[in-house]
């Protein structure tokens, strides 16, 4: 009885660690782009590319659902996730309001140490050789992303959970799509420095100040890019 139970454990572990994999795969071919917004879900096809079962594949799936990285869409099934304009610019307003809010906590709350280690976040940042280049910022997540690390120095937990989970990963997914610009790459870098400074001597109102400026300006970016696209859609009239 106790192999069995053994034997059954065993399989379920190996499953969770299918599914983990198989999630984290998807998760960042969605955040890079390497799977368009818009594209609808296969799992067979899913399955196998990754060579993993339906059981597993779908657990990652209702976890991407929970990151709103998919939408279940009634009789169609998944698909990526795809804001409109309109939402977008919703999800930025959002961002500049609560970041900016969790940035003033950080100023107030973070200790020497955890300043340090931001700092050092921003120095990685600008010996990355895609930011060298001008091509592209530094996009990775957790404790390498500026953002991430000073909502956990605000030491909320509800913007924690927030930002730093449930839309976490939808946040970064644009963020990369728009990191490209020209010139906002180095732009950026410098508003996150004069952000760290801010933290650094524990000046909150400047810090959001800052941080909603910072965000702020990549909303206009974004919209500068509907812009442009809506533009070139329109047909020229003779």
């Amino acid at each position: 009885m106790r192999a069995e139970v053994e034997e059954l454990s065993g399989v379920a572990e190996e499953s969770y660690t299918l599914s983990e994999q198989v999630f984290r795969n998807i998760q960042a071919a969605i955040v890079r782009g390497e799977i368009a917004p818009g594209s609808k879900i296969s799992e067979p096809e899913l399955a196998r590319t990754y060579g993993i079962s339906r059981g597993p594949l779908r657990e990652a799936i209702h976890r991407l659902e929970g990151q709103r990285l998919l939408v279940r869409i009634p009789h169609i099934g998944a698909r990526v996730v795809s804001l409109s304009h309109k939402e977008l610019i919703e999800l930025y307003e959002i961002r500049e309001s609560l970041e900016g809010l969790a940035c003033r906590l950080a100023a107030e709350r973070m200790t020497e140490e955890q300043v340090m280690q931001l700092r050092e976040v921003l120095a990685t940042h600008e010996r990355d050789a895609a930011f060298q280049a001008g091509i592209d910022y530094f996009q990775q997540e957790g404790d390498y992303d500026f953002h991430y690390k000073i909502i956990q120095g605000s030491n909320n937990q509800m913007l924690v959970k927030l930002l730093g989970e449930e839309l976490y990963q939808l946040v970064r997914m644009y963020r990369i799509q728009h990191s490209s610009t020209p010139n906002r790459p180095q732009q950026a870098f410098k508003e996150h420095h004069k952000i760290l400074d801010a933290i650094a001597d524990g000046d909150g109102e400047l810090a959001e100040l800052l941080m909603r400026r910072h965000i702020a300006a990549s909303r206009r970016n974004v919209e500068r890019y509907f812009q442009s696209a809506n533009s070139a859609q329109t047909p020229i009239r003779g």
